[in-house]
């Protein structure tokens, strides 16, 4: 079975590169991992980096990146031959699209996870193309396909998910190796999403325990025993919507009040930071004693998927800038409210989510 690492820097741009006292063997091939056995490599792009610096860049780790596409329709009815007037494609998953937007937000994102087949080397084409740096394990099983059905006149939208197909456990052995390396570059990881069938439910609370003990921030977006694993090893922030943290503790949150008293269970459990999104509805954010209740604006929205991997995107990205809980919150419902104006998942104009950030409103709960 080909296995490999994928590793890109190509077009971070002048910019990022200012941020790093020294780059070394820049579109050097990696070398052979021993692990690997005697298959042949399967390696998208054999360029290789070392950076001796101060650490700048945010890991974005998700096992289940997908193909991405749009399809419009003017009226779709069931059980008919419908065509679609506009198909747009792309790449997402939580955690490509919470790299898109760390980019757009002028982060330094690095993507990490699995990639296989003709669809991962087109989500590794797409991601250098705008400048994002990738270390991706190759592994035999093909990245999936998502398709978002939106249906113009009822104003509803629909998603298609391909599940993700197993991998082996050594697959699993190789991305944490890949974590390993990039920790010490790093100001934070951020998780996204369910894991590929293969890995351990407890492969996330793995990932928080190195992210801890590289003392970098270690943010978990997910639900159930993956998340409930996590909790255990102190994430420094947890963000599932209202449905996934319902999942996760296991019972319907019916109001504002129930949803508040499963937040303060999960921090008791671990997590020292907690954030709910609830896309309509409010978020709200609990830090200690303290609890934020965030209104998005009111926007004409053309597609929602991924504003909540773009709301994570902007709150880690104002939380490394020094934000308090609260005002990060803001500006995560700002980059999520921007990206639903977009109709593909994870790709937002920062003049957008400026504008939209003063628009939002935060309330002081507690």
């Amino acid at each position: 079975m080909p296995r490999g690492f994928l590793l890109s820097f190509a077009g971070l741009g002048k910019a990022l590169f200012e941020q790093f006292s020294q780059v070394d063997d820049l579109g050097r091939t990696m070398g052979t991992n021993p692990s690997n056995g005697d298959h042949e490599k399967r390696v998208y792009n054999r360029s290789q980096s070392i950076f001796n610096a101060a650490p700048s860049m945010i890991l974005c780790l998700g096992t289940t990146p997908a193909l991405q596409r749009v399809m419009f329709f003017r009226q779709l009815r069931l059980d008919a031959v419908n065509r679609a007037h506009r198909t747009l494609e792309g790449i997402a998953g939580k955690s490509i699209n919470v790299a898109k937007v760390l980019k757009a937000l002028g982060a330094a994102p690095l993507a990490t996870g699995f990639l296989g087949g003709v669809g991962g080397e087109q989500i590794q084409r797409v991601l250098e193309s705008r400048g994002v740096a990738v270390d991706f394990v190759s592994v035999a099983a093909p990245t999936r396909e998502c398709v978002t059905v939106i249906d113009e006149l009822d104003r509803t939208i629909t998603e298609l998910v391909q599940e993700s197909a197993a991998v082996d456990v050594a697959d699993y052995e190789s991305l944490q190796n890949v974590i390993a390396r990039h920790l010490p570059q790093c100001l934070a990881l951020v998780m996204s999403g369910t894991l590929a069938p293969g890995g351990k439910v407890d492969f996330y609370a793995a990932c928080v325990k190195s992210a801890r003990t590289a003392g970098i921030m270690a943010v978990v977006d997910a639900q159930g025993p993956p998340l409930l694993e996590a909790l255990a090893a102190g994430p420094t922030l947890i963000k599932p919507n209202r449905s996934e943290l319902a999942a996760t503790v296991g019972r319907a949150l019916a109001d504002e009040a129930a949803l508040v008293k499963a937040m303060h269970e999960v921090q008791e459990r671990g997590a020292e930071r907690v954030v709910v999104t609830g896309g309509a509805e409010p978020t709200l954010a609990l830090e200690g004693e303290k609890l934020w209740r965030i209104s998005s604006p009111r926007i004409t929205a053309v597609n929602p998927i991924g504003s909540g991997d773009s709301f994570t995107a902007g709150l880690v990205w104002r939380l490394l800038r020094g934000d308090d809980l609260g005002e990060a919150a803001r500006w995560g419902a700002a980059a999520g409210a921007a990206n639903a104006l977009s109709p593909m998942p994870g790709e937002l104009e920062l003049k957008d989510v400026n504008r939209l950030a003063g628009e939002v409103l935060k309330e002081r709960l507690g």
